[in-house]
C-alpha cells in the first residue's frame, strides 16, 4: 500500500502529496528555512540539541503521567465509589482490574498503530479513549459506565506504554538515551503520586475530571514536536527523516554520519517490509525478543503492583493511623527513587542497575516474608508483634526503592533499545501485551495469596526477584553509550 498520492503526470515517482502529512508535520518552530550563524560553537549546538530533545520528551511524558494517574485512581476512591454507587467489593475489584484488560487490547494494537501512522499519530489516538474514559467515570450513575470508562482508559494506556519509550529511544542521542528513557517511568510514578495526593482533597468524580488534563495538553503539544526520524527513514520519507534529525541534533550539527548509520541499519530489511513469525527464529530476532519480554514479565512477577495495591492493608497492620497519607508517602518515595535512577542509568549502565535493583528487591522481600512468618507465632498484643509490623513496612518501602532504581524504568528502556526496527511493531506489541497480562494476573491474585499466607506470598515474590538477578546477569546485554544501530549490528 502506498502512502503517497501519485503526481498529476502519472509517473508514480512518489512525488505527490503525502497522505499522512498531518502526522509528519514537525511544527513551525523548527522549519529549516535559513540556517543560524555558522559561528555557533559545538558546545552551543550540543546544548541546542539537548534542549530540543528534552522539550520533546517532556511533551510525550504527559502520556505516562496519564498512565500513572489511571493506575493510582482506584486506591483513594475505593470507599467513596463503593458507597455512592452501592458496589460490592468484587464489583470494585473488577473495576480496578479492567484497566489491565483494556491495556492488553491496546498493547496488541499499539505496535501496528505506531508502525502505520507513526509515534505521534498513535499518541494522538491513545489520548482520545483516555479522555472519553474519564468522562464516562465522572458522570457514571451505575457500574456499567464505570466499567466502560475503565476499559477505554486501559486501551489508551496500553498504546501509551509501548509508544512513549520507543519514541524517546528513537529521538535521544546515545549519551542521553538512558536518562531520558527513565523519564517514562518517572512520569508514571508522578501520575500515581498525583492521584494519591489529589484523592485526599477532592471527590472521585472531580478526580476523574482532573485525569483528563494530561491528554488535553498532550494533543496540541504533539503538533510542535518532530516525528521519530528512524520511523520516517523506515517508511521512506527521506526528506522528512533528515529534517527531523537535524532539528533534534541542532541546526549547525553535522548529521551525515548518523543519517548514514540509520540508512545502513535499515538496508537489510528494506527488501521485505512484512515480518513472518518464522523469521523470529533467527538469533538477531529471538534473542532481543526473549530479553525484552523476559524483563517486562519479571517486572510484574516480582509483585510490585500487588504490594502497592494492598499497601493500605500492610500499613494498617503496622499500626499506622493514616493509611492514605502513608500511601501517598510511598508514592513520593517511588518518585524520588525513580528520579535517582534517571540520573544514574547513563552513568552506571542498564545491566548493573538491574542486578543491583533486583538484588535489593530480593533482600527486602525476604525481610518482609520472614517478618510475616514470625508474626504467625507471636501474640497480637505483644511488643514484638508491633515491631514485626514496622519491619514489614520498612521492607516494603525498601522494595519500592530498589524497584524504582532499576526494575521500574529499565525493562522499558531495554525493550525500546534492543528490538530491531523492522520487527519492533510486532515484537513490541507482544512484549507490552505480556507485561499487561501478568500485571493483571498479579493484581488479581495478590489479595487471594495474602489471605492464603502472607509470608508465603512474599516468598514467591522474593524467589522471582532472585531469578531476575540471574536473568539480568546471564542474558541482558549492556546498551549504555551505544547507538541503536550499534546495538542492532552487535545482535547480528
Amino acid at each position: 500500500m502506498s502512502f503517497r498520492e501519485e503526481s498529476d503526470d502519472g509517473s508514480g515517482s512518489g512525488s505527490g502529496r503525502d497522505l499522512r502529512k498531518p502526522f509528519l508535520n514537525t511544527g513551525s518552530w523548527y522549519r529549516m528555512g535559513s540556517r543560524q550563524s555558522s559561528l555557533m560553537t559545538s558546545s552551543q549546538a550540543i546544548r541546542d540539541s539537548s534542549v530540543s530533545v528534552l522539550a520533546c520528551v517532556l511533551i510525550v511524558a504527559l502520556g505516562p503521567i496519564q498512565f500513572g494517574f489511571t493506575c493510582g485512581y482506584s486506591s483513594p476512591t475505593q470507599t467513596a465509589i463503593t458507597e455512592d454507587l452501592s458496589l460490592t467489593v468484587s464489583e470494585f475489584s473488577l473495576f480496578g482490574s479492567l484497566s489491565n484488560v483494556g491495556a492488553m487490547v491496546g498493547a496488541i494494537a499499539s505496535g501496528q498503530i505506531a508502525e502505520y501512522i507513526g509515534r505521534k499519530g498513535s499518541l494522538m489516538i491513545a489520548a482520545i479513549p483516555n479522555i472519553l474514559g474519564w468522562l464516562a467515570i465522572s458522570f457514571a450513575k451505575d457500574s456499567s459506565f464505570l466499567y466502560l470508562g475503565r476499559l477505554l482508559e486501559g486501551f489508551g494506556v496500553g498504546i501509551i506504554s509501548y509508544t512513549v519509550p520507543v519514541y524517546i529511544a528513537e529521538i535521544a542521542p546515545q549519551n542521553m538515551r538512558g536518562g531520558l528513557g527513565s523519564v517514562n517511568q518517572l512520569s508514571v510514578t508522578i501520575g500515581i503520586m498525583l492521584a494519591y495526593l489529589l484523592g485526599i482533597f477532592v471527590n472521585w468524580r472531580v478526580l476523574a475530571v482532573l485525569g483528563i488534563l494530561p491528554c488535553l495538553v498532550l494533543i496540541p503539544g504533539l503538533f510542535f514536536i518532530p516525528e521519530s526520524p528512524r520511523w520516517l527513514a523506515k517508511m521512506g520519507f527521506t526528506e522528512d527523516f533528515e529534517t527531523s534529525l537535524q532539528v533534534l541534533r541542532g541546526f549547525d550539527t553535522d548529521i551525515t554520519f548518523e543519517v548514514n548509520e540509520i540508512k545502513r541499519s535499515l538496508a537489510p530489511s528494506s527488501r521485505r517490509t512484512a515480518i513472518r513469525f518464522a523469521d523470529l527464529k533467527q538469533r538477531r530476532y529471538w534473542y532481543p525478543l526473549m530479553v525484552g519480554i523476559g524483563l517486562l514479565v519479571l517486572q510484574q512477577l516480582t509483585g510490585t503492583n500487588g504490594v502497592l495495591f494492598y499497601s493500605n492493608t500492610i500499613f494498617e497492620a503496622a499500626g499506622i493511623s493514616s493509611s492514605s497519607m502513608a500511601t501517598f508517602g510511598l508514592g513520593a518515595v517511588q518518585v524520588i527513587a525513580t528520579g535517582v535512577a534517571t540520573w544514574l542509568v547513563d552513568k552506571s549502565g542498564r545491566r548493573l542497575l538491574l542486578i543491583i535493583s533486583s538484588s535489593g528487591m530480593t533482600a527486602s522481600l525476604l525481610l518482609v516474608a520472614v517478618s510475616f512468618f514470625i508474626k504467625d507465632f507471636v501474640s497480637h498484643d505483644s511488643r514484638l508483634y508491633s515491631i514485626l509490623g514496622i519491619i514489614s513496612v520498612v521492607g516494603v518501602v525498601c522494595m519500592i526503592i530498589a524497584f524504582s532504581l532499576g526494575m521500574g524504568p529499565i525493562p522499558w528502556i531495554i525493550m525500546s533499545e534492543i528490538l530491531p526496527i523492522n520487527i519492533k511493531g510486532l515484537a513490541g506489541s507482544i512484549a507490552t501485551l505480556a507485561n499487561w497480562f501478568f500485571s493483571w494476573v498479579v493484581t488479581m491474585t495478590a489479595n487471594l495469596l495474602l489471605d492464603w499466607n502472607s509470608g508465603g506470598t512474599f516468598t514467591i515474590y522474593m524467589l522471582m526477584s532472585a531469578f531476575t538477578v540471574a536473568f539480568a546477569t546471564i542474558w541482558v546485554p549492556e546498551t549504555k553509550g551505544r547507538t541503536l544501530e550499534e546495538i542492532q549490528w552487535s545482535l547480528r
